[in-house]
């Protein structure tokens, strides 16, 4: 006889992040002043996906991967899975340049781009991707026009 394994997902809770911020996405900038801290001490690239609620609230924080000084893996089930499972209506990619230049790549570029047509065929829309520095600087792919009409 074969036998399949059998599984179930779960959203496991890990703790909380304290914040002064009221949590509802507005603008980039509220991204980077709440995620300004997380990165501050970092010497890598790491990846992390909001998950935003319909009004824009953010529900939950998941570090998708760390990577190296000057690149992260990101692949996009690993962005989209917390997404699902904490019924997402909206996320906003961060990630952090430990060079403390924000300026996106084109691999930044490429890849805002595979993860929001993702995001169509999920029907999770990418509100926008959001490189902070540890000095606070930020950039937008979204102000850069890198999102299209999802915003």
């Amino acid at each position: 006889m074969y036998r399949v394994n059998r599984y179930r997902v779960v959203l496991a809770k890990e703790g909380t992040i304290a914040t002064a911020w009221d949590k509802i996405v507005r603008q980039p900038r509220d991204v980077a002043e709440f995620m300004t801290p997380l990165v501050c001490d970092l010497d890598r690239e790491a990846f992390w996906v909001l998950l935003l609620d319909g009004k824009n609230k953010v529900i939950g924080i998941n570090v998708v991967a760390v990577g190296s000084l000057t690149a992260c893996l990101v692949h996009c089930r690993e962005v989209y899975k917390p997404a699902i499972v904490g019924n997402a209506a909206a996320i906003v990619l961060v990630h952090n340049h430990p060079s403390l230049q924000p300026d996106a790549s084109a691999e930044d570029v490429a890849l805002t781009r595979r993860l929001r047509e993702a995001g169509v065929l999920l029907g999770i829309a990418v509100i926008d991707h959001v490189i902070v520095t540890a000095d606070g600087r930020y950039r937008s792919l979204a102000d850069d026009g890198h999102l299209g009409d999802s915003r």
